[in-house]
């Protein structure tokens, strides 16, 4: 009978783990998707460039931004209501995303969605926790970023026959299917738990740091259009950094702070926090800035942009698992800092192929970026919430999730405003006052009206100025890369004693079910 019942619970826990796979693999499509289904989005929408850019950005941004009060708000009142929460939002905003008929509307719509989602993905990642011992949980968090590479790596490709086949609306409907099923397996396996110490959500420090990063990431997209001198931008840039102060001195004063300030005296948690940073600049910008050099500027159908992008994410299928059981004989600081080693050399080969390079010639370098980023994704969250107690899995995971995400929306806004203003320099005087608009709508792959704006201008010439900018900004992003190595090497490096200080200072508490 005993036997029995610990089969029973062996069984109960594989069904989480896979409704947080499920969850966990629709969160890149809904990343990777609307990236390969931009010029048809939009074509089919329209929308000036900053609009375009926000298709992916408006995501990110509350994505990112709300990872810590979903984390807390799950530590607080349930990490299962938090996840079937925001699986059911999560799922309702996407089938809206589907039927948008403006692209204002589809951006507003992206941003709910991005919620829905840190709900889902801190509920599901804090619950986790909860299910596996600490020898296991490493392992259990491999498996979850190898299923989010299955979506990366099939996301592209499906996301393309899809569009091809049915429009770019219906690449939506497999996100709904995907958190269907999640919810489904969760209702009936997931057991309740919260931190009993948890003292509500801090609204005060949640509501300051989402206005700082969303000033933030406002002020850099509208850089490459307005300049440092436009006095919005800098009125913009500003806000965001008194928000961030002010965010900064309330989770200093308050009992139960959103954001545990005192975690960063400890070098590995400031470690795991870099760490988190690191896949943004080296892998994560392409999984937006490749479909769009594919499909919009080379002129590559959207099957043919999405099978591209396979040999950069296909390491991912595997590679996280074989990173979990590498632990038993590496340190993790030697798995992860090699890795990005590896994606920075993978980024300074890519960036000797200009546009219009043979696809095959991509594909190694593409290859390469993607099994050193592989090694490190597999062990992030598991180290993530290895450095604070289990009863504050939530705010580990939402902390962590936050650097993540965050950092890749910015990442991502800032690449995106250097690749403007690169092709706008090298375009130099040939178009004229008009090179920071026609660099903008190259950025976006619309060369059709990169080209009606300076008819002077030959196609080949604004393609070559695309292709140099891309490849100055691969060399920048395999310097930050190899830098990001060597920190991590460092900080990660540093002894587990640090854990058990942190573990005290937290005070923990015991998990009870309510």
């Amino acid at each position: 009978m005993r036997e029995k019942t610990r089969s029973r619970s062996n069984a109960g826990r594989l069904c989480v783990l896979v409704a947080v796979c499920c969850a966990a693999a629709a969160m890149p499509l809904t990343f990777t998707g609307p990236a390969v289904a931009l010029p048809a989005i939009s074509r089919t929408l329209g929308g000036s460039p900053l609009a375009l850019n926000w298709v992916t950005n408006a995501f990110m941004l509350t994505f990112g931004s709300t990872l810590m009060a979903a984390g807390a708000l799950a530590d607080s009142y349930g990490r299962k209501r938090m996840f079937l929460g925001g699986l059911a939002a999560f799922g309702l905003f996407s089938l809206g995303l589907a039927f948008a008929n403006d692209i204002v509307l589809f951006d507003i719509l992206r941003a709910l969605q991005g919620v829905g989602a840190a709900a889902a993905f801190s509920g599901g990642m804090a619950s986790l926790a909860q299910e596996f011992e600490e020898g296991q949980r490493l392992r259990a968090f491999s498996v979850v970023g190898a299923s989010f590479g299955v979506g990366l790596a099939f996301g592209p490709i499906a996301s393309g026959l899809v569009v091809e086949a049915l429009g770019w609306p219906a690449i939506f409907l497999l996100v709904v299917a995907l958190a269907a099923f999640a919810f489904a397996l969760g209702a009936v396996f997931l057991r309740e738990t919260r931190d009993p110490n948890a003292g509500g959500l801090d609204w005060k420090g949640a509501v300051t740091f989402t206005l700082a990063l969303a000033f933030l990431t406002f002020g850099i997209l509208q850089l490459p259009e307005a300049g440092w001198s436009d006095p919005f931008v800098l009125a913009v840039l500003v806000a965001a950094v008194v928000f961030f102060f002010v965010f900064y001195r309330i989770e200093r004063s308050v009992a139960r702070p959103m954001l545990d300030l005192s975690l960063f005296k400890y070098p590995r948690f400031v470690g795991v926090q870099l760490l988190a940073a690191a896949p943004a600049y080296g892998f994560v910008v392409l999984l937006i800035l490749l479909p769009v050099r594919f499909i919009g500027i080379e002129g590559m159908s959207e099957i043919a942009g999405g099978r591209m992008m396979i040999a950069l994410s296909a390491p991912l299928l595997l590679l996280p698992i074989a990173a979990g059981l590498l632990t038993r004989w590496f340190a993790p600081a030697v798995i992860c800092g090699t890795g990005l080693l590896v994606s920075a050399a993978g980024l300074g080969w890519l960036s000797q192929f200009p546009v219009g390079s043979a696809p095959g010639l991509l594909v190694p370098p593409l290859l390469l970026v993607g099994i050193g980023i592989s090694l490190p994704w597999g062990l992030m969250d598991g180290l993530a919430v290895s450095v604070v107690p289990k009863e504050r899995a939530g705010m580990a995971t939402g902390i962590f999730s936050t650097t993540r995400v965050a950092g890749e929306g910015i990442a991502l806004a800032v690449v995106t405003a250097l690749l403007s203003v690169f092709t706008q320099i090298k375009l130099g005087s040939a178009a004229g006052g008009h090179a920071a608009d026609v660099a903008q709508r190259l950025v976006t792959g619309n060369v059709a009206a990169a080209g009606s704006i300076v008819p002077s201008v030959e196609r080949l010439a604004l393609l070559q100025a695309y292709s140099s900018a891309f490849g100055t900004l691969l060399w920048l992003l395999t310097a930050i890369t190899t830098a990001t190595a060597v920190v991590v090497f460092l900080y990660l490096g540093k002894g587990a004693e640090e854990v058990e200080s942190a573990e005290t200072d937290l005070m923990p508490g015991t998990i009870t079910d309510p």
